[in-house]
């Protein structure tokens, strides 16, 4: 072996001018450094007038809805359904009135009188509260609820009339409101709305 300082051996010098491999064009000096950035001139970027954005098309005027109160045809009408749920609501706020009023004018002279408007009071607000809240969620049985609530209602002031109670003149045009409710609840139309999807 050698020593590293042997003057056998002389130190390595680099080359004093670059060495070329090849003859053409791509040839390139050779040089200690392992590749370099390229010294040609810079491509040049062909400038293409077409895109590829695409312009967004004008928006088309809004379409006016039809009005709510002409319904399209064919399409059932929920005026029958909602007069009926209104009219039950505003029904079941007057029977029970009557009732309460009758059963505290009656309670110290006939109590099984009493008794009985309790009774069909609370089988008219259960029918009639449990048949609007069903009309609204558009359910078939919702018709046979009102249709009971407004006949217990009937029942009612028919009991009131015949016990012969004073009673206020208002209270005589009352049994309007239940049949009302039942009309509009047994109408088509509103048939229709709760089997429409």
């Amino acid at each position: 072996m050698t020593e590293p300082n042997n003057p056998a051996r002389p130190p390595y010098q680099p080359p004093s001018r670059p060495i070329r491999t090849g003859n053409g064009p791509d040839s390139a000096p050779q040089t200690r450094i392992i590749r370099r950035a390229p010294t040609g001139p810079i491509p040049q970027a062909v400038d293409d007038a077409r895109t590829t954005h695409i312009p967004r098309q004008p928006s088309a005027p809004a379409r006016v809805a039809p009005s709510p109160q002409v319904p399209l045809v064919g399409t059932p009408s929920s005026a029958t359904a909602v007069a009926a749920a209104a009219i039950s609501i505003i029904s079941g706020w007057a029977t029970s009135v009557v009732a309460t009023d009758l059963i505290a004018g009656w309670w110290k002279s006939d109590r099984l009188f009493c008794v009985a408007v309790a009774f069909l009071a609370l089988v008219f607000a259960g029918a009639t509260i449990s048949g609007v809240i069903l009309l609204l969620l558009r359910q078939p049985l919702s018709r046979y609820l009102i249709v009971a609530g407004a006949v217990v209602a009937i029942l009612t002031y028919l009991g009131v009339f015949i016990a012969g109670a004073r009673v206020a003149w208002i209270v005589h045009a009352l049994p309007v409101l239940p049949i009302a409710s039942a009309v509009l609840t047994l109408l088509p139309r509103t048939k229709d709305w709760l089997l429409d999807d």
